[in-house]
């Protein structure tokens, strides 16, 4: 297949070098590394490699991978961090399924095999809970939604709609996957001990992946994000008429929280009719741009089918 390995990095001397020569040894030379202005020797150590380097327009890994995303056009891009955490010899683990045909998106599994310290214990249980959330809110039996070790065939990479650019990208890039109606799937890899300190601050961006977790629910299915609104709306409405109605027995009165009891179940039933209806446009919505995406990568087929036999 046609692969190119991307590779975001932001002062990475440590390790870039030894990532780089990993998949040169493979047999993958279409190696692209979009650099975040490191201030150390990333960049002079990737191009004595062989690798192309390119300087992100802006900040952040997110904007990054978009950036890269508008640049490439390969069959399948192969996305993976400098820092020396992921195995390129497996590589082949995540190309199997997009060869066999039963993917379009692959993940690789940290958690399958990880070597002590690889996770600080509080990464591990902040990992562990937003993949359970994810889990939960979405259905889906994803285990490792935050893994930077990806590959993507080109339907996904230039048709999902990305806008993040810190480290929810990854969040960001799975669930607009599933939205899009691509097929996705997990593979066991290894995870080792990064080289460096690490760039990711756990309470802030913990706090950022699971608001994101959140938000993007109305990309996959609205209907389950005004479901959830609805339904807290509602039992906070009950909790207080609870109240309302214990104290009135007391001959206590609460006109105004009645008036906000009255208003909160209402306005939650409303919002749950609105979720009803939201999940049946968006739905059709979806059977419509797989369609429209099917038939675009059928004419690009044509189109090169057409080109070689010119050539």
């Amino acid at each position: 297949m046609d692969v190119c390995i991307l590779i975001p990095t932001l002062n990475e001397e440590k390790s870039i070098g030894s990532v780089i020569d990993g998949f040169k040894r493979l047999g993958f030379d279409n190696i692209l590394v979009i650099d975040g202005h490191s201030t150390d020797r990333t960049v002079e150590i990737a191009r004595s490699k062989g690798a192309r380097v390119v300087l992100q327009s802006g900040k952040g890994k997110g904007q990054a991978i978009i950036e890269a995303f508008r640049i490439l056009d390969n069959e399948v891009v192969v996305m993976i961090d400098g820092d020396g955490t992921y195995l390129p010899e497996e590589v082949h683990a995540l190309l199997e399924p997009i060869k066999k045909g039963i993917a379009d998106h692959v993940i690789g599994n940290r958690f399958a095999k990880f070597e002590k310290g690889a996770f600080t214990r509080l990464n591990l249980i902040g990992n562990k809970i937003l993949n359970f959330f994810f889990r939960m809110m979405y259905g889906v039996e994803l285990h490792d939604i935050l893994s930077g070790y990806r590959a993507l065939t080109r339907d996904v990479y230039k048709n999902v709609e990305l806008k993040k650019h810190g480290f929810e990208i990854e969040t960001e890039l799975t669930i607009e996957t599933l939205a899009k109606g691509f097929r996705i799937v997990e593979v066991p890899i290894t995870y080792k001990r990064r080289a460096g300190r690490t760039k990711l601050k756990p309470f802030r961006d913990g706090f950022r992946i699971a608001l994101t977790i959140y938000e993007l629910l109305k990309r996959y299915s609205p209907g389950r994000y005004f479901y959830l609104l609805g339904l807290v709306m509602i039992f906070i409405g009950i909790f207080l008429g609870i109240i309302v109605v214990r104290d009135w027995f007391r001959h206590i009165t609460h006109y105004l929280l009645a008036i906000l009891t009255a208003l909160l179940i209402i306005s939650g039933m409303q919002v749950l009719i609105f979720g009803v209806m939201s999940d049946f446009v968006f739905k059709s919505n979806a059977e419509v741009r797989k369609e429209l995406i099917a038939v675009k990568n059928e004419i690009r087929r044509l189109k090169e089918y057409v080109d070689s036999k010119k050539d």
